[in-house]
């Protein structure tokens, strides 16, 4: 039966003095505990805080049942660890249980109301309270150690985290405000209607129709209950699908009564059980649902007793976690859980504000599919960034949202140029977001645009076009991207055109443009994938013949990805989108009449590295992991800066980044991971470049930490060479399970430990071996699992090697201390466990002689005996007798056996008489009762005609018997069965003559009839009893008489005889005497006698009868 949900205490005085008058017509729930914990606590971030709650159970049948909740449903038992501990003691001597929750490093997430409840099987009680969290006082001269520590990890705190300085700049926390104590009573008091559900969750109310109920009985005055004598509880808890049973009393056992839910009257059916048991009424609500929270009352007439049902629903587990993100500005996030039943509420949360349709439609949107919830941000921005929460009555997951700047990629840089006047300039980029716009400047003076400069931007293209060339447009040009901090710079070279009028012969000569894309003299450096336009001056008359080369090999394509370009006095080398084959040494030769002039070139192709290669996990622990990699085998033609490192959960396909700096090291500790959960890594290689592939996902790792020690680790048994140990598992296994254990043991004063056992032992039970006679050992067990040893679990003090002397002792079971019987062919396996030190030696014997060993097999051990036989014969019946020494000590233990079968036939079966219809029979017992008294015979009988045979006696026990009821006429013939405890005997003795049944006359002789006297005087079997009735309401007193011949029966008031006054009606059946007396006055009242009286006697008995007026009831 569900037990009543108990009351809170109201919180003011005049609550308590209003409701002090109830007490007496409702079950008090509270006094299991004797120190709840305290009500209002106000905590330090950062700090321990416990609470202690002691229950009495001096009274109880059983173990108390006790259980920490957060809010309304939240068990916090599922969530201890780290965070969050408990601890139970119980004194025997004032049988008190002590439970404490110990919450480690307080935040701010641990503020809310709290609630305790311990069951019982017939008693229940609660206390609630509440937790404020201030922040931590900082000082001037703080441990700089203390700004990486983190304050949103709860469980999966660790032990710094320099994360907190790349965050410092995209989100600032607002400070806390104290809020002022309030008192929601109050509160409750002066609030409208619609507002109770909402100061509920706030302040972590789990009952609030019980409170609203008891609000207004504060100011009720119950009245009291003539028709019930005990009403139903205030209220009751249940658990979605369970019974409930609510039961009350009423003074009439004759009463009808009416069950009400909210109002309506509710009918009997397969759900809904009403029962009346005498003055007891009980309802019955059998698989309750949601539907069944309501109001139900108990109707007698005008008068009525009430309660409030509250149904529990199960909680609702959290079956797939929330993945952690990283976006930049402006993207989708989605959060998304599952949950195990549809249609479950969830609650979310940002850092510690809850997150309301209402208040936050704007920005978040909410999902449901099934058990899918999901939590959808349009668009992500830096206030975003930090830890979301999902809450579920049974379950909590939580994921980081890590937001930062969205960085522009450049696709295509601005290429210098040379042009010659009148000639066009195009300057064109291509960055990676087509929505950016940008200025152009020349020599740091924004360029505006006029008929001959022309900008245009599609896509992601920008173009800067200036027309008919000038000298004055020579400069640097600039693209700046607006709200990026990011530029984009090329040259902007002007060829001038020298016209000699007099004709001249010059030799050729190359005029290369250092200024550009060279590092040094005559080595280009491009970028992979980038465009290379290499523009080279060349004069001489005659104009030059111009060959470009790499190596022996001579470009000459015009078109295509490498080609050569000539114009009047220059030569053009293109390459676009550059590879890694096209890094090496490039040759122009240029040659007229006059002479030739060469230049040797070495473009050199720069790109991203490859990927790192070989990421795996060398170490974990309990929320950390080590990962190591091997280099890229090509650095891109840049050195390496470092490594960006990224990991997720295993079948998540969300990353999450772990650095944001490059990190040197090609080892990294990764934390704030969760421990039982997979994770996978991966790990990207920067140069000057840019930003590699990702290497292969390294395979799924645990993080997961050593088992605490094993516990109760004791000595079972010392020898001269040997010690057993035993222990316990232990009490925190964790994610990475037990694999075995490993003994170890070293002599007293010595610090080197030897291992007992070379593999891991599995079982919680060792024996050590080979231990020195009389040294002083210490001994210690370690569990060992994937992640290494535990702590080890020693023995207070040390061990002394040395056998004790103790008293040999058979202790003989107690089916084996009367006689033992078994059937033959049965098996007999006996094991006689004994005791004794040194091993004692135990000898069997039957019968005062050594046991044959053809006959009955033995196995001894150190601490039994085994006698065994496998298919008992008669032969092996007898009393054995286990002897066990120690030297000049012995005990001994007897065991008597006895194997039994079926017995023989009866001997000599006959027909000694025959009378009428009658046979005696005789036989005398059977020569064999096999090894077990004859228990009794079964006697058959056949007729000669049919020969069918009929049981005649079973189980008879004397040798002789008389068979009747033969048919006159016919012949008998008889056998007998022998019966022990096997059974009936094989065979059973056929008689050796048969019984003839006579035809002859038969005479009845009647028996004379005596009559016998049934003559005797009056006499009262019941008295009648004192009775006290109320005036107005018909009442009767009977009692009972016999007596022979009948009596007459007198009815008296006050020594008067009662005439025929048609107030009182007088009744006899069958010796019971009622006098009923119509709707009594006060003038009723007295003595009322019944006198009977015959021939043989008369005999009276009286009573005394008192009518009293009723009370009339307050408005009625």
């Amino acid at each position: 039966m569900p037990e009543p949900v108990p009351e809170a205490a109201p919180p003011a005085d005049g609550a308590e003095k209003n409701a002090a008058g109830q007490e007496n017509q409702s079950t008090s729930l509270s006094g299991l505990f004797v120190e709840k914990p305290a009500e209002n606590v106000v905590a330090v971030a950062g700090s321990d805080v416990t609470f202690v709650a002691k229950v009495d159970a001096s009274t109880l049948t059983r173990k108390p049942t006790m259980k920490w909740l957060k809010g309304k449903w939240l068990d916090l038992g599922s969530k201890a660890g780290k965070h969050l501990q408990f601890k139970e003691t119980y004194d025997r001597n004032t049988k008190i249980y002590t439970y404490e929750m110990k919450i480690v490093k307080v935040v701010a997430g641990d503020a809310g109301g709290y609630r305790c409840e311990v069951t019982a099987k017939d008693k229940c009680d609660s206390s609630t309270f509440e937790i404020s969290v201030e922040a931590a006082h900082q000082e001037g001269q703080a441990d700089i150690l203390s700004a990486f520590k983190r304050a949103d990890a709860g469980e999966d705190e660790g032990d710094l985290d320099f994360s907190a300085l790349l965050k410092a700049t995209k989100k600032k926390k607002k400070p806390e405000k104290e809020e002022p104590e309030i008192d929601v009573w109050e509160l409750l008091k002066n609030a409208h209607p619609s507002e109770y559900e909402k100061i509920a969750f706030q302040y972590g109310i789990t009952d609030l129709r019980g409170m609203l109920k008891r609000l207004k009985k504060m100011k009720e005055v119950q009245k009291p209950s003539e028709a019930f004598l005990k009403r139903l509880e205030s209220c009751y808890s249940v658990e979605k699908g369970k019974k409930i049973v609510m039961s009350c009393e009423v003074l009439d056992p004759n009463v009808q009564v009416k069950w009400l839910k909210n109002g309506q009257e509710i009918k009997p059916s397969a759900k809904y059980v009403m029962e009346a048991n005498g003055n007891v009424r009980t309802l019955t609500i059998n698989k309750s649902n949601l539907s069944d929270d309501a109001a139900y009352e108990c109707v007698v007439g005008e008068d009525k007793c009430s309660t409030e049902v509250y149904v529990k629903e199960p909680p609702i587990t959290i079956t797939k976690l929330m993945d952690d993100y990283h976006v930049v500005v402006g993207e989708r996030v989605e959060f998304e859980i599952e949950v195990s039943e549809e249609g479950a509420h969830v609650m979310w949360a940002f850092e510690d504000q809850e997150i309301t349709k209402d208040k936050d439609s704007s920005k978040y949107r909410f999902k449901k599919d099934g058990k899918k919830h999901t939590l959808i941000i349009q668009e992500a921005t830096l206030d975003d960034a930090g830890m979301y929460h999902a809450w579920t009555n049974g379950g909590h997951t939580k994921g980081e949202l890590e937001v930062e700047e969205k960085e522009l990629e450049v696709l295509q840089d601005i290429a210098d140029l040379t042009v010659r006047a009148t000639d066009q300039a195009v300057f064109k980029c291509e960055v990676s977001d087509d929505k950016v716009t940008g200025k152009w400047f020349k020599d740091g003076v924004e360029v505006l645009p006029s008929e001959r400069i022309k900008m245009s931007h599609i896509g992601r293209f920008h173009r800067l076009v200036i027309d008919d060339v000038k000298p004055e447009d020579a400069g640097d040009y600039t693209f700046v991207p607006d709200g990026y901090a990011l530029s984009l710079s090329a040259k902007l070279n002007f060829l001038e055109i020298k016209i000699d009028y007099v004709p001249r012969q010059d030799p050729p000569k190359i005029h290369l443009d250092t200024t550009g894309n060279m590092v040094s003299q005559n080595t280009i450096i491009v970028v992979a994938g980038n465009k290379l336009r290499l523009d080279v001056e060349i004069t001489g008359e005659p104009a030059p013949t111009v060959v470009w080369s790499k190596g022996e090999e001579a470009v000459v394509a015009t078109e295509g990805r490498v080609r050569v370009e000539s114009r009047k006095d220059l030569s053009c080398f293109v390459i676009e989108g550059a590879e890694r084959t096209d890094e090496g040494n490039y040759t122009i030769c240029v040659t007229n009449p006059v002479g030739e002039d060469k230049a040797v070139l070495f473009i050199k192709i720069v790109d991203v590295p490859d990927p790192p290669e070989n990421v795996k996990c060398t170490g974990v622990g309990e929320d950390c992991a080590t990962i190591v990699w091997e280099p890229p085998k090509f650095d891109g033609g840049a050195p390496i800066k470092g490594y960006l490192m990224e990991r997720k959960k295993k079948g998540s396909s969300r990353w999450t980044k772990l650095n944001f700096d490059v990190y040197e090291s090609t080892t990294y500790e990764a934390k704030r991971m969760i421990e039982g959960v997979l994770y996978e890594m991966r790990v990207f290689a920067v140069n000057s470049i840019g930003l590699s592939q990702p290497s292969l996902n390294s395979k799924p790792f645990m993080p997961i930490a050593p088992t605490s020690e094993p516990t109760r680790l004791t000595v079972h048994d010392v020898t001269d060479s040997t010690c057993s140990l035993r222990w316990l598992a232990p009490e925190k296994i964790g994610a990475g399970g037990l694999d075995g254990y490993v003994i170890e043991y070293c002599k007293e004063g010595d610090t080197e430990w030897v291992a007992a056992n070379t593999d891991l032992w599995e079982k919680q039970g060792f024996v050590v071996r080979g231990l020195p006679v009389g040294e002083k050992i210490n001994f210690r067990v370690v569990a060992v699992n994937i992640a290494g040893r535990s702590p080890p679990a020693t023995l207070s003090q040390p061990v002394t090697i040395r056998e004790v002397v103790e008293h040999p002792k058979i202790r003989l079971p107690r089916e084996l201390r009367t006689k033992y019987i078994r059937r033959v062919g049965d098996k007999i396996n006996l094991t006689i466990p004994f005791q004794g030190k040194p091993h004692p030696i135990a000898t069997w014997l039957k019968d005062g002689q050594p046991v044959d060993p053809k006959m009955v097999n033995v196995r001894n051990t150190n601490v039994d005996s085994i006698l065994f036989i496998r298919s008992a014969e008669r032969e092996h019946s007898g009393t054995y007798e286990l002897v066990l020494k120690i030297e000049n000590m012995e005990d001994r233990a007897t065991i008597s056996i006895r194997v039994i079968e079926k017995p023989g036939p009866p001997v000599n079966v006959r027909v000694t008489d025959v009378w009428g219809f009658n046979a005696a029979l005789e036989w005398e017992p059977p020569k064999d009762d096999g090894n077990s008294e004859v228990t009794g015979y079964t006697i058959q009988k056949a007729d000669m005609k049919t020969k069918e045979w009929f049981t005649v006696y079973e189980h008879n026990r004397r040798t002789n018997c008389t068979v009747s009821d033969l048919i006159m006429g016919n012949e008998y013939q008889f056998r007998v069965y022998s019966e022990n405890l096997c059974g009936l005997s094989e065979e059973p003795r056929m008689s050796k003559n048969t019984a003839v049944i006579a035809k002859t006359g038969l005479e009845l002789k009647q028996a004379a009839y005596k009559e016998k006297d049934m003559a005797c005087a009056p006499k009262f079997t019941q008295p009648l009893v004192d009775r006290s009735v109320v005036a107005g309401y018909s009442t009767a007193i009977s009692c009972s008489v016999r007596g022979f011949p009948k009596p007459k029966i007198v009815w008296m008031k006050n020594r008067m005889i009662i005439g025929e006054d048609p107030k009182f009606l007088m009744q006899n059946n069958q010796g019971v005497l009622t006098l009923n007396i119509r709707k009594p006055s006060t003038f009723d009242a007295g003595k009322y006698c019944c006198m009977a009286v015959n021939d043989l006697g008369q005999d009276e008995v009286e009573c005394k009868l008192d009518v009293r007026v009723a009370i009339e009831t307050e408005n009625k």
